[in-house]
């Protein structure tokens, strides 16, 4: 088989003022033709530095490749001018970022993002590129492509925005094309649509695709040959099966072993809560008939939340599952008073938050707090963590000076296993999973006793996530804590939660205890997201049957819903009768 990439005994280094830091060591494999190669490893492997030098994107200085050759259908990239490599982008190689919103221009209609390549690399007329534009965005399956091409990445969502990415990385017909995390930010059903959709493009092209990711699961089903990076070199490679059947390095192991397993029995908790029944009145929260609605103008109203009741116990965990724009968050906003709810009830121990003064509610949020998403976005890069912490105790008036601040904030630290002496960095000194432990002991600092947990893992790799639900279940054990856990992964949902809601388009669609629910799901809507679940195995995803899916934006999810339709499973649009 033609080789179309050969990247030998790579060597990227960062010069800083104090010392020089050594990316990406010796780094050696090739690409075939019509093949997936994955590159997997934690944050900070080098996996993504290897392929920016691939593409020669990355910033020199700080960067320079420090020796080794990448040479890409016979010639040595690092040969090349920048001149020359332009010329090599988006026509012979495409590449797919992480984020499709920081990557396409929010100023430039869609269609001309795409067109503009097509222009540069074929020299086409304005008319002919746009017409193979709008053929690029019904071949990645965008629907009303005449309407999309004149819209801004603003109007649409996250999947469709990555589809665009592909759209024009794709347009070109590259010989490679480089995924840089191309699903990471995305919930499991347009995860599923995406890499379906790489797979019938590759298929179709006979393109050659490097997949870079962390999540084993994407592996198994997508790639034909792996290599496993830690610390800038590879440590183990290999096809994929001999990977998942045989791994011979304990780093690959304790990848492996990271993965949550939908089949596997969740673990009892050591404390003596057991969820018997429904009965609310042990509650620690009751939500009642919630809603929280949207104005869109010009009579468009969206019904983010759209009348649901739930309760959860002291010292549960109620897991909150769902695409995106099914309404998780907002719910977890809406309780504690982020939006105000426009109607229905949130009741925390009898109290009624919803009718609570400013005053009150200050107070009330001392027993109510929530962990954010992004922890980078959501800590002030201005404060040092022992203000960031300390914060929130200066509000509630809970240490007396200086010294018994700086001691409380100290005793959060290495509660959430973090050096004490951490008080005084600033957050960009950290990594992913430290700045989220950082916002959990944040939310600590006032000793609540509900916690709203806002997709607190979507962000980190698959062995920080484990240890960041390990660290959350020694809380709530420790401290008595009850949490609702709001996540699109629901493996990891299964392991950490008493009971799981499902939620679809604003309402609860399912509620069950968490083995029952995945043992046993009811709706169709529940089905198709554990069918959408990637599995760490390569003989299960060569099974799946591959389909485009398509991903709607909530406007045209509120269009047809007015039209009496409702999407119940994978893009199938049935009647059903009241919607």
């Amino acid at each position: 088989m033609e080789t179309i990439l050969q990247v030998k005994d790579l060597t990227v280094s960062f010069q800083t003022r104090e010392q020089e830091v050594e990316a990406v060591r010796g780094v050696s494999f090739e690409v075939r033709k019509g093949e997936t190669l994955g590159i997997v490893g934690e944050s900070g492997s080098g996996k993504s530095v290897t392929a920016r030098s691939i593409m020669r994107l990355l910033p020199s200085p700080p960067s320079y490749m420090k020796a080794g050759e990448i040479t890409f259908l016979g010639k040595n990239l690092a040969d090349y001018s920048e001149k020359e490599m332009e010329s090599i982008r988006g026509r012979d190689i495409g590449m797919i970022f992480q984020d499709p919103m920081t990557s396409l221009n929010p100023t430039i209609k869609i269609g001309k993002q795409i067109s503009e390549s097509l222009i540069k690399h074929q020299q086409l007329s304005k008319k002919e590129a746009k017409q193979q534009a709008l053929e690029m965005l019904k071949l990645v399956g965008i629907r009303n492509s005449e309407v999309r091409y004149n819209q801004y990445p603003h109007e649409f969502s996250g999947g469709m925005r990555q589809r665009v990415m592909i759209a024009i990385a794709l347009a070109c017909r590259p010989a490679l094309l480089i995924a840089d995390e191309p699903t990471t930010a995305l919930d499991v059903t347009i995860q599923a649509q995406i890499l379906s959709l790489m797979k019938n493009i590759q298929e179709k092209f006979g393109t050659s695709i490097i997949l870079i990711t962390h999540d084993l699961g994407v592996v198994a089903g997508m790639c034909d040959r792996v290599v496993v990076m830690k610390e800038g070199a590879i440590v183990e490679s290999g096809t994929t099966e001999e990977i998942f059947e045989k791994p011979s390095h304990p780093y690959t192991l304790k990848l492996l072993n990271a993965l949550p397993r939908l089949n596997e029995k969740k673990k009892a908790k050591p404390s003596p809560l057991i969820i018997t029944n429904s009965d609310s009145a042990s509650s620690l929260l009751e939500v009642r008939s919630l809603r929280q609605h949207f104005d869109l103008g010009k009579g468009n109203i969206l019904k983010a939340v759209d009348d649901i009741s739930f309760h959860i116990r002291e010292g549960e965990t109620l897991g909150l599952v769902g695409e995106s724009g099914s309404g998780k968050s907002t719910t977890g906003r809406a309780i504690l008073r982020l939006h105000q709810p426009t109607g229905g009830e949130v009741l925390y121990q009898g109290m009624a938050v919803n009718r609570l003064t400013s005053a009150e509610m200050k107070t009330m949020r001392r027993y109510m707090q929530m962990i954010f998403q992004d922890p980078y976005a959501s800590l002030n890069p201005r404060f040092k963590v022992l203000d960031i912490i300390g914060e929130a105790l200066d509000v509630h008036r809970l240490v007396g000076g200086k010294e018994e601040r700086k001691k409380r904030v100290e005793e959060l630290l290495d509660m959430v296993g973090l050096d004490p002496s951490f008080a005084m960095r600033y957050p960009h000194e950290f990594s992913g999973g430290q700045r989220q432990r950082i916002g959990i002991a944040r939310a600590l600092a006032v000793e609540p006793k509900f916690i709203v947990c806002d997709e607190p893992l979507s962000a980190l790799d698959v062995s920080i996530q484990s240890q960041v639900v390990k660290l959350l279940e020694e809380l709530q054990q420790r401290l008595g804590l009850t949490y609702l856990f709001i996540a699109h992964d629901l493996s990891m949902v299964k392991h950490i939660s008493d009971r799981v809601a499902v939620m679809y388009m604003g309402k609860i669609v399912e509620l069950a205890e968490s083995e029952e629910l995945y043992a046993n799901p009811q709706h169709e809507y529940t089905k198709s997201l554990f069918k959408a679940i990637p599995v760490p195995d390569p003989k299960i995803e060569a099974k799946k049957t591959r389909s485009a899916l398509y991903d709607y934006t909530e406007a045209d999810k509120y269009q047809l819903e007015h039209s009496r339709l409702v999407e119940v499973s994978q893009g199938h649009w049935v009647a059903m009768s009241g919607a």
